[in-house]
């Protein structure tokens, strides 16, 4: 049996574009229309109107924290002007939250911005960061005495890669450069939201909240031990993994690791003894690895930072799987902190199932399964075990 300390966080996340629904100031929404993307994101789960039954379930789910974001667009839908009704929506979410005895997790940014900042260039935008920060202020003023833990980022460099690089993401850019001008830019509105935040709080006597990133995370495996594969294992997991990490490591703007994690990149060409052709696999082809997920943090014990899992879930059809892939990170995460490393907490992405962005509504992710017909809810057999550990504290 596995024991995790009493203090230890357990939940769930959503983010608000993929749930809410309804989001039509967004640049997700007007580029969902104009690329005629086959699945709309439209009503999503109807999270808007039922988030304190969400919240319901969680709870009952034994919870004691839940991961949500804020949508920019709803609280900004024009340049400068700011929705008194949706900066008070969201502070009667945080408030539905607290009631029921789970710690918020609040993330400012979730890859969707509102339509006029992407009409100004979004996050390649040399003032990207004055604007954000308005933003920030606003909500932060607003949410201040009941967040004890600040996201301002959601996975900058899946952003970054997927919007600037790929063009897999609105707006579709192609280019190395831009995606490194952008991941700039979201260095610098960390750095500068961290220390925003931490005066807010310090303006109104509150204790200090624990502000970080959501940093999505893969483990790098070498097909074959080649050099060259060692050397690529190498670069890829500093720049995509370590840098952004390390940047606000070094201007002190950062309480924590927040970490996302659900799968390995194979590196080179060749088979190895873990050939990923042989791995389980989740429903889009991502392979499960939870060794990846301890290798990843014996790599932070340096760091010297506690690490909070932000994000570590499947897509599956198969509930058995999703209780296997869940059972098995959570030993993984127990031989680190084992091993000496600090853990605050592990979240499972997500909730519900949800709207996935550029793959619609296929891929089920959800501890609670929607009927996107009816948007019932029904809770699977996988979230009443993870139930159990939530409560006892025990695998």
């Amino acid at each position: 049996m596995i024991e995790f300390p009493k203090e230890f966080l357990w939940g769930a996340a959503t983010s608000a574009y993929q749930v809410e629904g309804n989001n039509m100031f967004s640049d997700w929404w007007e580029w969902e229309k104009r690329i005629s993307l086959k699945h709309l994101s439209g009503l999503a789960c109807r999270h808007y109107e039922f988030y304190a039954q969400d919240f319901d379930l969680a709870k009952g789910l034994n919870h004691n924290c839940h991961r949500l974001s804020i949508e920019w667009a709803r609280v900004e839908p024009e340049e400068g002007k700011f929705s008194g009704e949706e900066l008070e929506h969201y502070r009667r979410v945080i408030l539905a939250l607290k009631e029921r005895g789970l710690r918020p997790i609040v993330t400012l940014h979730h890859f969707t911005n509102p339509i006029w900042f992407a009409k100004i260039g979004a996050w390649r935008n040399r003032k990207a960061d004055k604007y954000f920060l308005r933003y920030v202020e606003k909500v932060v003023n607003i949410l201040a005495g009941e967040v004890p833990f600040w996201v301002t980022i959601n996975e900058p460099n899946v952003y970054a890669y997927h919007s600037y690089l790929l063009g897999l993401w609105p707006p579709q850019g192609k280019s190395f450069f831009r995606a490194r001008q952008v991941t700039h830019n979201l260095v610098n509105a960390h750095i500068q939201a961290y220390h925003l935040i931490r005066d807010i709080y310090k303006k109104n006597n509150l204790s200090y909240p624990k502000i970080s990133i959501a940093q999505n995370m893969q483990a790098f495996i070498p097909r074959l031990p080649s050099l060259a594969n060692k050397i690529a294992v190498y670069l890829k997991h500093k720049f995509y993994n370590l840098e952004f990490i390390e940047k606000l490591i070094a201007h002190q703007a950062i309480d924590f690791i927040g970490m996302n994690y659900y799968s390995p990149s194979w590196v080179g060409k060749g088979g190895s003894k873990d050939d990923p052709s042989v791995l389980r696999k989740n429903s889009m082809g991502w392979d499960i690895y939870p060794q990846g997920l301890y290798d990843l943090l014996m790599g932070l014990k340096n760091y010297n930072l506690p690490v909070f899992i932000l994000e570590n879930g499947i897509c599956t059809d198969n509930d058995a799987l999703r209780w296997d892939y869940i059972k098995e990170h959570l030993e993984s995460l127990s031989r680190a902190m084992q091993n000496g490393v600090k853990i605050l907490g592990y979240v499972y992405w997500s909730l519900l199932d949800n709207f996935e962005w550029d793959k619609g509504f296929g891929p089920r992710f959800g501890l609670v399964e929607v009927d996107y017909h009816t948007y019932q809810r029904t809770i699977r057999e996988s979230a009443r075990k993870f139930s159990e550990v939530c409560l006892t504290n025990k695998l």
